[in-house]
């Protein structure tokens, strides 16, 4: 029995050896994980910083590109194509210098431009007949829609300047636009 007991022993002595040998081996496991977490961490934010760097460069060739554009033809397509893909018009504090900024010119470059060749003697006038349009559209195809969700929509700060623009466009209000597409002829 003796021996028994003393075997039992040496047992539990080997078997609490090995706990502790994987108890070390576990804080070395956990350890090694949170240094390749931290290695994983760091690369997705390289990653995501490389990324947008990459996007700024993108974009600083794309504008530099365009204000080489000499041609005032391919400048005019190009405000049309960017204009017609992002809507920048519809946000109430788009204004020249945005255009401007859009396309890599200078303001004195984006007034000429518009000067030479468009009906628009401005870029604002051709922001305005932007958001006009857009107003006309709205009213025509939204008729649940208020006057002030439409100039919302259409990018105009308020109402007043919405109706200003419509009258001037149209030679009407917005109510009665609206109110002349719902007739019945």
């Amino acid at each position: 029995m003796k021996e028994d007991i003393k075997k039992l022993q040496e047992e539990n002595t080997l078997l609490r050896n090995e706990v502790e040998r994987l108890k070390d081996e576990l804080v070395r496991l956990v350890s090694r994980n949170l240094d390749l977490t931290e290695r994983l961490e760091y690369d997705v934010e390289l990653k995501r910083r490389t990324e947008v760097a990459r996007e700024i460069m993108e974009a600083r060739v794309e504008r530099q590109r365009n204000a080489d554009l000499q041609d005032d033809g391919q400048l005019m397509a190009l405000i049309e194509i960017l204009v017609e893909k992002d809507r920048p018009h519809l946000r109430p504090d788009f204004g020249p210098t945005d255009l401007a900024d859009m396309l890599g010119v200078s303001m004195t470059r984006l007034y000429q431009l518009f000067r030479h060749q468009t009906i628009h003697r401005t870029p604002e006038a051709y922001i305005d007949n932007l958001r006009t349009l857009a107003a006309l559209r709205l009213l025509r195809d939204k008729p649940n829609y208020t006057i002030a969700v439409i100039a919302e929509e259409a990018g105009f700060s308020n109402v007043r300047t919405l109706q200003r623009r419509i009258q001037d466009a149209i030679g009407m209000s917005p109510v009665d636009y609206r109110l002349m597409l719902t007739r019945d002829f």
